[in-house]
C-alpha cells in the first residue's frame, strides 16, 4: 500500500475519533465497487443518514473484487467516492481494505473496524441483487452476525423476506458503457442525471473509462 493511503486511513480513523463516533453509535457500512459511484449510491448512503437514522455511514470501496472482476484503479475510485459523498456530513469514506491482507473478504474488513471500534453497532447496507450472491460469500453467517444487513431493492431481485427500501434502480455497468460513448448527446444526457457533477468532471480530468 502506498504511503499516501496509508496516511489517509489513519487520518480517517482518527478523524472519526476526534467527531464523537464512539460509544454506541449505529453505523451502517456501505461496501461496493463504486466503479464510479453514481446517484444511487449516494441516495443510499442519505437514506441511511437522513431516513433510517444512522449515526454515521462507513463508506468502504473494495480494493479487489471479490470475484476477480476487473476494477478502475483503487486511488481513482477512492477519490470519487470521497467526491460523490462530500455534501453529506455524516458519511465518512475509509480507504481500509488497501491496509487490509490479500485475499480479502467482507469478514475481515468489518472485523477490521469492529477492532479500531468496538462499541460501534455494525449494519451492512446492500442491495437484493448482492444478498442473492450471499452463497458465494466468504462466511456470510458470520458476516451477518457481526452486521446485520440492511437491505435496499434492485430491480429483479427478490429479498427472501427481508424487510428492503427502493431506490432508483442505476447499474455502475450500464454506467460504464455510457461512459465509453459519453460523446453522443443522449449518453451525456443520462450521464448528467446519474452521476454526480464532481464525479462526472474527476472521469473527464482523468481520461476514465474510454
Amino acid at each position: 500500500m502506498s504511503f499516501f493511503l496509508r496516511a489517509e486511513f489513519l487520518c480517517s480513523v482518527c478523524s472519526l475519533t476526534n467527531e464523537g463516533v464512539g460509544k454506541g453509535m449505529q453505523v451502517a457500512v456501505l461496501g461496493g465497487s463504486f466503479d464510479p459511484p453514481h446517484a444511487a449510491h449516494v441516495l443510499m448512503a442519505a437514506y441511511l443518514g437522513a431516513i433510517a437514522q444512522f449515526d454515521h455511514v462507513l463508506v468502504v470501496p473494495v480494493f479487489e473484487h471479490a470475484f476477480e472482476k476487473n476494477l478502475t484503479a483503487f486511488e481513482h475510485r477512492l477519490r470519487m467516492c470521497q467526491l460523490a459523498f462530500e455534501r453529506l456530513p455524516f458519511v465518512e469514506v475509509t480507504p481500509i481494505e488497501a491496509t487490509l491482507k490479500r485475499p480479502n473478504y467482507t469478514l475481515h474488513t468489518l472485523q477490521a473496524i469492529k477492532r479500531a471500534h468496538p462499541n460501534w453497532q455494525l449494519r451492512l447496507a446492500m442491495g437484493t441483487d448482492v444478498l442473492a450472491e450471499s452463497h458465494q460469500w466468504h462466511s456470510f453467517d458470520e458476516v451477518i452476525a457481526l452486521a446485520p444487513p440492511f437491505v435496499f431493492e434492485r430491480h429483479g431481485y427478490t429479498s427472501d423476506g427481508q424487510r428492503t427500501r427502493l431506490l432508483p434502480q442505476v447499474s455502475s455497468t450500464d454506467l460504464r458503457s455510457h461512459l465509453r460513448q459519453r460523446h453522443e448527446p443522449f449518453k451525456s444526457q443520462v450521464l448528467d442525471e446519474l452521476l454526480p457533477e464532481c464525479v462526472r468532471q474527476y472521469i473527464e480530468d482523468f481520461q476514465l473509462y474510454l
